[in-house]
């Protein structure tokens, strides 16, 4: 096993629960699942729950990758494509299935929390995204009018409406998106698991799959363990894909997102902040987030520009920038700090690849990983059970490497400085600290 991740809030917080043992022996299954975060998780559950024989295979441990290590965040939609993009590049009928798919992504989650009784600090009190700029409010009023036609609990904010809403100020207003919320990610993923344990799914931790050959028309999964011999393999690792299938990694941009946690804070200050509970993420392109947990901690992210010594010098970084944002009376104690890995397609929306027969690949969940993640399961979980990979509702689409992915991969980062500065000048002048 790799060396321990410092541990996050998520890890630190969420209830125990006995380790699942590594694979020892053979196996048999109609689907064995490389990975145990969401997407994994999720599947896992929905293909027991239908009948199938499920083993699901974790190198580390549940929730080691992105799925413990994001905001916890549970937002219903594309970070950068609308409804009307999707159509545009999907045609009816396959962007009508993607479309509903993201659309009751955070009514699935938390259906699920409830179903399950999952105790994962999991609030269903919405996601808000102010507008920095007269453009982003534009955006943002196109967004709620696509979204509303779709249905959805969505609605347009004015400067007033984000002040009430969140305690900022600086804001051209922005929307709000009410069946999303919040929860905690190590948790939601542990209930995930029990879930699938009982409906007759079988999980091993410390198992890395380190061979698929083909056999028959199903796989062979070695392990250091065991053979786990399947009709069907998906390879849930988003954006560690390592070496199992290696041209999966050139596929996708890998995003390294940093996260931090206060100490608790005082219920004054709590008061003024997001009375409504409600999580925030902005339209500004260096993005700023931020939200509470169940015991009054802070917790905001960012990205951070290429040089040495990032460990120390971002969450610092960040955590002075949320101090200025939210005008705080003082830099709040730093308690937790992390960073994870994010799977970004160069579309910006889902996907599911077919390297071979009876083998596919599903990831890039674009930083909407808590809700389109957990949405890909019933999905995935329909081609385990023998639909075509051309039904499901995450689009199907070729193994392709990104060209020149080595250099390509840098940009986000490398670019970060640009952003800034853009962001900068179209902010108001509240927003530019």
């Amino acid at each position: 096993m790799t060396p321990a991740q410092p541990e996050t809030l998520w890890h630190a917080t969420a209830p125990a629960i006995a380790p699942f043992p590594p694979l020892a022996g053979g196996a048999e299954a109609d689907l064995v699942v490389v990975g145990g975060g969401f997407t994994g998780l999720s599947a896992a559950l929905h293909a027991a729950e239908a009948g199938l024989r499920v083993v699901l295979a974790e190198a580390e441990t549940l929730a080691f990758g992105a799925t413990g290590r994001n905001a916890g965040f549970v937002v219903p939609n594309f970070a950068k494509v609308d409804p009307d993009d999707v159509r545009a590049r999907l045609g009816e009928p396959r962007a009508a299935r993607l479309l509903e798919m993201a659309a009751g992504s955070a009514d699935l989650v938390f259906g699920l929390i409830r179903h399950h009784a999952m105790p994962c600090d999991a609030l269903q009190s919405g996601w808000i995204q102010p507008s920095h700029s007269d453009a982003a409010l534009a955006r943002a009023r196109e967004r709620v009018r696509q979204w509303q036609a779709l249905g959805r609990p969505v609605e347009l904010l004015d400067a007033a409406g984000v002040q009430a809403l969140t305690g900022m100020k600086g804001w051209r207003g922005g929307w709000i998106d009410r069946s999303g919320g919040v929860l905690n990610p190590v948790a939601y993923a542990r209930g995930l698991a029990l879930a699938a344990v009982a409906a007759g799914a079988a999980i091993h931790e410390g198992t890395p799959v380190t061979g698929l050959v083909p056999e028959g028309q199903g796989w062979r999964a070695a392990t250091p363990g065991g053979t786990i011999r399947a009709k069907r393999v998906l390879l849930a690792t988003n954006a560690h894909a390592g070496a199992l299938w290696p041209r999966l990694a050139r596929s996708f941009f890998p995003l390294r997102v940093f996260q931090i946690a206060t100490h608790p804070v005082p219920h004054s200050l709590r008061a003024r902040l997001l009375p409504g509970g409600q999580c925030v993420s902005d339209s500004r392109r260096n993005l700023f987030t931020f939200r509470f947990d169940a015991e009054n901690r802070l917790i905001t992210g960012g990205m951070h520009i290429l040089r040495p010594g990032a460990e120390a010098r971002v969450p610092r970084a960040i955590l002075a920038r949320m101090a200025r944002a939210l005008d705080l009376p003082a830099v709040p104690r730093l308690q937790f700090s992390w960073s994870g890995m994010a799977a970004v397609s160069p579309d910006f929306l889902p996907r599911v690849i077919e390297p071979a027969p009876n083998l596919l690949a599903a990831f890039a969940c674009n930083g909407r990983g808590v809700a389109l993640t957990t949405a890909m399961g019933p999905e995935l979980a329909h081609w385990a059970a023998g639909a075509p990979a051309d039904t499901l509702a995450p689009p199907l689409v070729p193994l392709r490497a990104i060209p020149f992915h080595g250099l390509a991969r840098m940009a986000p980062n490398a670019l970060l400085p640009f952003s800034i500065l853009r962001d900068r000048r179209e902010s108001a002048p509240e927003l530019r600290r």
